[in-house]
């Protein structure tokens, strides 16, 4: 694992080239999507049926077979073992408790001129989401997105998840029944997304799209948008922690490789202003991956883009945090002085605070929601939320007195930017 340190000449080269990545402007991805989401568009059901047999070699012979009911999900969720169906049903408890107290009310006040003005919360009508299939598959992917939208008062879920092989992870069935997902259909790849933007014979179309996926979901939720809300544009899993001596350096490099063992191009990033302790988890590191079941994604990971930064005080260490805007961020210093540090910290997805609070907690039942910005985007976006299913109208009422003042207002700047029909409407209600 590279170690930079921030006194180092070379320091700012090395940092940028850390935090460089692309993931979806490739121009062959780009055009093999845009080719998906066309033949989507003109060929339907038929179409899906058809890439669905070909990139997942699912054994569907008719459409109908890549629909379930809401009878397979309950057989699903019955049918788990009693100690994982009491650990999906207190995840969600703990889920619907944080996003229920996300939930925003419409407002009205009256100004000065006996007008009323205002704001009109709305759910969406409809919303699809899409939960990765196969051997990553997440059930926890399907409460953190249907939960928020159904405490949002969304009227239809529609869940896309592909079945390589028709093989399906019976604990996400389990999820979407007991998150109320109205509708599942074992669909993947750019082609789910188009189905979800467009619409097809058998699938409505969405008013947004929200969930992770492979590379060809990202691109296909970025082309799409415009036709259909998405929630982001989700990179590669990312962790940086922040320790000073005090947290067992087994514990921190376990934290690392908690977010490495996702994927070749997950991100695990350590700071630290204490050698001692970057060279104790460093050797921590290198011990536990020999023990992972998933080791060479873990070391593809940590090789490829993973660092121990060396910083001069916690102060550097926050400025280089801010830097980041790490999806995932654990301080794991004592808690008055982490509360003193998330006070300075601007930029990050969730932080985790205090040595026995650890990113997995976030994952999966701690209640905030794990779907949160990637690549630097936490600079400007947040998680997902009861708000990313609302929608705002403005609400204006005059009253005859209320609009003169107005009119006069409107008159005046609509004449100075040369809009006579505006200038002239608002006269009308003098």
């Amino acid at each position: 694992m590279r170690i930079l340190n921030t006194l180092e000449i070379e320091f700012e080269e090395n940092f940028k080239r850390l935090l460089s990545f692309e993931t979806v402007n490739e121009s062959e991805l780009v055009k093999t999507v845009d080719q998906i989401i066309s033949d989507v568009r003109h060929g339907g059901d038929e179409c899906l049926l058809k890439l669905t047999q070909e990139f997942d070699q699912h054994p569907a012979q008719k459409f109908e077979d890549l629909c379930l009911d809401q009878l397979v999900l309950r057989t699903a969720f019955e049918n788990l073992e009693i100690e994982v169906k009491t650990a999906l049903e207190f995840s969600s408890k703990r889920i619907w408790n944080f996003h229920k107290a996300q939930v925003q009310e419409g407002w009205t006040f009256e100004d000065e001129f006996g007008n009323v003005l205002g704001q009109k919360i709305t759910p969406l009508d409809r919303v699809g989401i899409y939960v990765p299939g196969g051997l990553a598959s997440y059930p926890s992917s399907v409460l953190m997105n249907a939960i928020p939208a159904k405490v949002a008062g969304v009227n239809e879920i529609i869940m896309m998840v592909p079945a390589p092989r028709g093989e399906l992870n019976p604990l996400v069935l389990a999820a979407a029944y007991l998150a109320g997902v109205d509708r599942v259909f074992t669909i993947g790849g750019a082609q789910a997304v188009a189905a979800l933007a467009y619409g097809t014979g058998a699938i409505p179309q969405v008013d947004k799209i929200t969930g992770p996926g492979n590379k060809y979901v990202a691109a296909a939720k970025k082309a799409v948008f415009g036709q259909v809300g998405i929630d982001m544009i989700a990179g590669p899993s990312e962790i940086v922690i922040y320790a000073e001596s005090g947290t067992d350096p087994d514990w921190l490099a376990m934290d690392l490789l908690s977010q490495a063992e996702h994927d070749p191009i997950a991100q695990a990033i350590f700071i630290t202003p204490e050698p001692d302790l970057a060279q104790a988890v460093h050797d921590a590191l290198h011990k536990h991956l020999d023990d992972l079941p998933k080791q060479d994604i873990a070391r593809a990971s940590i090789e490829a883009r993973g660092a121990i930064i060396l910083v001069e005080n916690r102060e550097k260490g926050v400025e280089v945090i801010n830097r980041i805007a790490p999806e995932h961020l654990q301080l794991c210093v004592d808690q008055v002085v982490a509360e003193e540090m998330t006070v300075k910290i601007r930029h990050a997805g969730a932080i985790f605070m205090g040595r026995f609070t650890v990113e997995a907690f976030g994952d999966y039942c701690a209640g905030p929601n794990h779907v949160l910005p990637t690549s630097g985007t936490a600079r400007f976006s947040s998680p997902l939320g009861v708000y990313d299913f609302q929608k705002r109208s403005s609400l204006i009422m005059c009253s005859e007195l209320g609009a003169k003042p107005l009119a006069q207002a409107a008159d005046v700047l609509a004449q100075c930017e040369n809009l006579d029909a505006h200038a002239r409407s608002a006269r009308y209600r003098i």
